[in-house]
Parts: structure tokens; C-alpha cells; sequence
């Protein structure tokens, strides 16, 4: 085994996942085009969505596809970086949020 937790190529492993469980992946299939298709947020806002939560989860697969299709929509390198900000900005403010169970250990 690799050393590394993700490698590019492993992603041409889903097929295996495919292959195991074909109606779960093609219900998710399903699921991911309907999220991201075009409704009342446009297919390149979802996109920008769809990087910060990957930067949130720190999927480097996901980050990359979804950068790559982002720009295929016409998303800036300046909106994708953006989008990145407000990722760090959220997870940032959980954290921040979370200090209050910190301050609660030394009121009981």
C-alpha cells in the first residue's frame, strides 16, 4: 500500500465501489447530477458551494473535479479562491463557536 492517503489514480477506482454495491452507486449518481443541475442557484454557484465544502471535508478528489468543472462554467480563479475563504472563514467560526464549551469546563 501506498504511503499516500490519495492519489490521483485511486479515482478510477470507484468502479470497484460500482461493481459492489450498483444500486446505492447509481442512486447517488443520480443524486450528485439533481444537487448540482441548475435550479434556482445557476450550475456555476453550486460548483463555488461544492469547492468550500470540499475544502471543508478536505477531499482532494472532490477539490479537484469540482474546481475543474467550475471553470469549464466560467468560475474565475478569483471566485474559486474566494469560495476557499469562505470555507476557512465557517470553519474558523466553528471553532471560535466551540470555545464556549471550553469557558463552560471552568463555570461548573
Amino acid at each position: 500500500m501506498s504511503e499516500e492517503l490519495y492519489m490521483k489514480s485511486d479515482i478510477k477506482k470507484l468502479w470497484k465501489v460500482r461493481e459492489l454495491t450498483p444500486e446505492s452507486f447509481k442512486a447517488y449518481v443520480e443524486f450528485d447530477k439533481q444537487a448540482l443541475s441548475d435550479g434556482a442557484l445557476p450550475q456555476k454557484v453550486k460548483r463555488l458551494i461544492a469547492i468550500a465544502v470540499a475544502h471543508t471535508t478536505q477531499c482532494p478528489f472532490c477539490i479537484d473535479f469540482h474546481t475543474k468543472e467550475a471553470k469549464k462554467l466560467g468560475a474565475t480563479e478569483q471566485e474559486v479562491i474566494e469560495a476557499v475563504w469562505v470555507a476557512a472563514a465557517l470553519r474558523a467560526g466553528a471553532a471560535v463557536a466551540h470555545s464556549v464549551l471550553a469557558v463552560n469546563a471552568y463555570e461548573e
